[in-house]
């Protein structure tokens, strides 16, 4: 799969205009929700994933966009971090 993004170049002028929010809500849109991925059943059964993983049964997989990347952690790394979502109408 392949992810094409169509948009526009930042705005010149001093990256340190925003100060960077550290530990603070950061707005996000949802771009996408799926089920989770299913077992392999074809006639080798290989994954052909360098890393194997296992989907909870009952997950959901979201796909969100972060319109400011400069908001996120420098160190940004999922070992590292716990990401806690609060969903709001729009």
């Amino acid at each position: 799969m392949v992810d094409i993004i169509i948009g526009s170049i930042e705005p010149l002028g001093s990256p340190t205009s925003k100060p960077p929010v550290t530990g603070g809500l950061i707005e996000a849109e949802l771009l996408n929700v799926r089920n989770p991925r299913q077992r392999i059943s074809g006639p080798r059964l290989q994954e052909r994933r360098r890393q194997p993983r296992s989907d909870p049964h009952k997950g959901k997989v979201l796909t969100l966009l972060i319109p400011d990347g400069t908001t996120l952690p420098k160190d940004l790394d999922g070992k590292q971090y716990k990401v806690l979502l609060r969903f709001m109408k729009k």
